[in-house]
């Protein structure tokens, strides 16, 4: 593995990495060569979010849509102890089929990496790995937060942790709404994360289109997002930027089912003793169930229009990068 200062050679391109020994799928690696815009994509969504064996279907879907909208897909994994940035079909369909796939948040990646485990990348380790490994930009369904009952439990994911000291922008359909929303984005708030809304002051809510929470700022295209994420540079910002972008109403979950079958699920979490790491994939679980996959679709839904999003902020990102850079050369001429 490469160690802290070494350069890889990657298909006769080198990539100096200073900080992390992290290994580049083909199609990446080019992109990076080329100054192509890229999208981190999370592998947890994968591994552990869809039934098999549509998952393989929905990770190469994703992927395709990156690619429609003129961009790099980077989906990111640890297999056999090696962070990968940007994955083959084999290795994808390996996430897909493998039941054996541990959830690696950012916490687990000394551990994995050291006893040679294979993993799939929650939103922490995912945005980690992609800001370390030269990206600017993250497609994901929902972000992690705050759970409810946290003032008994302190329980909060690593996620918003993360986002306080990583500068990634992050596309999301909100929080997920199994959490305790106005607990999370006041987190958000206390951690200095910038939460902007995409075409609505409303924050979404994850199956739904609204959570019924607002948000102080929002923006309406890509080239606006990416004016921000300058700001952030030239302000020297060290943490990320959440682009809160709804599902569209016609594709949510039904509010009053939604609502029904969490309060059903959260009782149920109770009484089987159900907490930590293993809540999140329970509830989400019970959601499924319980609204005979409805709960699925509208996630899906939700993080393709992220994904597409995503995209196209990745490309008005590079050509403003571009222009800055022929700028720069001007000056210097």
């Amino acid at each position: 593995m490469t160690r802290k200062g070494q350069t890889r050679t990657m298909g006769g391109t080198q990539l100096e990495r200073t900080h992390l020994c992290l290994s580049y799928g083909t199609e990446v690696c080019e992109a990076l060569r080329a100054g192509r815009p890229l999208v981190a994509l999370e592998s947890t969504i994968i591994a552990h979010g869809i039934p098999r064996p549509r998952n393989y279907e929905v990770a190469c879907e994703l992927e395709s849509i990156v690619r429609d909208e003129g961009a790099c897909p980077a989906t990111i994994a640890v297999l056999d102890g090696e962070p990968k940035i940007g994955l083959s079909d084999i290795e994808l369909h390996r996430i897909a089929a493998d039941t054996g796939f541990r959830k690696l948040g950012l916490r687990d990646l000394p551990v994995a990496m050291a006893a040679k485990a294979s993993g799939a990348t929650t939103v922490s380790a995912t945005a980690f790995l992609a800001a370390h490994g030269g990206l600017r930009v993250f497609a994901t369904g929902g972000l992690g937060g705050v759970h409810r009952g946290w003032t008994d439990s302190w329980d909060e994911s690593a996620d918003l942790e993360t986002l306080s000291r990583t500068k990634i922008t992050i596309v999301s359909a909100g929080v997920k709404s199994i959490l305790d929303v106005p607990a999370t984005l006041q987190r958000l708030e206390t951690l200095n994360v910038t939460v902007v809304g995409y075409r609505s002051m409303e924050f979404p809510g994850f199956y739904l289109h609204s959570s019924g929470q607002s948000v102080d700022w929002a923006i309406d295209s890509p080239e606006s997002i990416v004016s921000v994420m300058q700001y952030q540079d030239d302000l020297d910002f060290c943490s990320a930027l959440v682009i809160a972008n709804a599902v569209g109403i016609e594709d949510q979950l039904d509010p009053d089912l939604h609502d029904q079958v969490l309060a059903e699920a959260l009782a149920a979490a109770e009484k089987e003793g159900v907490n930590g790491q293993r809540l999140t994939p329970y509830l989400l679980g019970q959601m499924v169930e319980g609204t005979n996959g409805a709960s699925l679709e509208a996630n899906l839904a939700a993080v393709r229009a992220n994904v597409a999003l995503a995209a196209k902020i990745s490309l008005a990102w590079t050509a403003r990068r571009l222009v800055g850079d022929t700028v720069e050369t001007g000056k210097a001429l």
